[in-house]
């Protein structure tokens, strides 16, 4: 770093792990849900259990999604901090 002050290339390396970790959490996020309606869907629960699991399947997919960002983001932050 220049007198406390980021390159170019710095920002761009930050930009791109943002990126990264909002896309793969995302991902990370879709699939839990897909998981959870896919046994919902395969065991045929019906009614107000079959909301009850979506919710929590829902609940547990942006669970995991801010999960991959905050361990993506700290991971960099980590490396960063280390000068690699």
């Amino acid at each position: 770093m220049d007198m406390g002050r980021e390159s170019r290339w710095e920002k761009d390396a930050m930009t791109v792990e943002i990126v990264f970790a909002l896309v793969t959490g995302a991902v990370l996020a879709a699939a839990v849900f897909a998981l959870v309606f896919g046994f919902v869907v395969v065991l045929g629960v019906t009614g107000p259990l079959r909301h009850d699991i979506l919710t929590g399947g829902a609940v547990a997919g942006a669970g995991a999604g801010v999960w991959r960002v905050v361990r993506v983001l700290r991971r960099f932050d980590g490396r960063r901090r280390q000068g690699h």
